[in-house]
């Protein structure tokens, strides 16, 4: 005999893979927060304030788009639990590596500043 709650929460388990699975194809390369783009680069190589900003940037899109999956849930325009949840977690992930990456150049520049000269 097999248990219908350990069924249902199988069941469960199962919907939210297919919809991670089906949301990671639907979202293009450039939007995901962290991706690595494969298309050769033709313009000249950005500086690297330029490329914070771009990050910083990407960052602030998938927690805004976050917000807004969040509200449309809370106000019942949409039942897809699982969505928001990978958007949290996305939001969320992509925000701790960026603080991570602040932290470690703080700390480079802290180092490089306290070099002796000479």
């Amino acid at each position: 005999m097999s248990d219908p709650t350990v069924s249902g929460v199988l069941a469960v388990r199962a919907q939210i893979l297919a919809r991670s699975q089906t949301l990671n194809r639907l979202t293009p390369p450039e939007v995901t927060p962290g991706a690595v783009s494969t298309v050769p680069r033709t313009e000249a190589p950005a500086t690297f304030g330029d490329t914070l900003k771009s990050i910083v940037g990407k960052v602030n899109a998938a927690q805004e788009a976050e917000d807004v999956a969040t509200e449309r849930y809370e106000r019942g325009e949409t039942t897809d639990i699982a969505t928001v949840a990978l958007m949290q977690n996305r939001a969320s992930i992509s925000f701790e590596a960026t603080l991570q990456v602040r932290n470690k150049l703080l700390s480079a520049y802290k180092d490089i500043m306290s070099m002796p000269l000479g």
